[in-house]
C-alpha cells in the first residue's frame, strides 16, 4: 500500500457526516470526499460537520437532493462559504427533480438520470483530485 498516495471518500445520507469526519481527521490521506444526499452537513450544534471545513485538504462533491434543499435552503450556501474560506474547491449542486434517496438503484426514489450525474461527477473527481 503507498501511503503517499491521496484516497477519495464517499457517503450516502447520514454518510455524508463520516465523509468530513474522515477527511478531517486525516486531511493528509484524504484527497478528495462526496456526499450524496447527505443527512446533517450543516447544523446549529457545535459539532456540526461543517464546522470541521478548516482541518480538511480534499477537494468535494457535495450532491444535495432537491427536496433536502427545500428543508434547509441554506445548507448549500454555508457550505459554499465554508469551502470558499477554506480555499477549497467543491462543487455543491441542488439534483433538480431529486428527493432524498435518489442515487442506490434499489431506492423507492431512485432517479437514474441524476443518479448518472452524480456518479459522473464523482469520477471526474476522483480522476483530478486522486492522479
Amino acid at each position: 500500500m503507498d501511503k503517499k498516495r491521496k484516497i477519495g471518500t464517499t457517503g450516502y445520507c447520514m454518510g455524508g457526516p463520516l465523509v468530513f469526519q474522515t477527511a478531517a481527521a486525516v486531511p493528509n490521506r484524504v484527497g478528495a470526499g462526496a456526499t450524496f444526499h447527505g443527512g446533517g452537513l450543516v447544523t446549529d450544534k457545535p459539532d456540526s460537520p461543517s464546522l470541521l471545513i478548516p482541518a480538511m485538504k480534499a477537494q468535494y462533491l457535495i450532491a444535495i437532493a432537491e427536496n433536502d434543499d427545500q428543508k434547509q435552503p441554506d445548507a448549500k450556501t454555508r457550505l459554499r462559504e465554508d469551502f470558499d474560506k477554506a480555499h477549497l474547491k467543491a462543487e455543491i449542486e441542488v439534483y433538480k427533480g431529486t428527493m432524498h434517496g435518489w442515487c442506490p438503484p434499489d431506492s423507492q426514489v431512485y432517479n437514474q438520470e441524476q443518479a448518472q450525474k452524480a456518479w459522473d461527477r464523482l469520477l471526474v473527481l476522483f480522476k483530478g483530485a486522486l492522479a
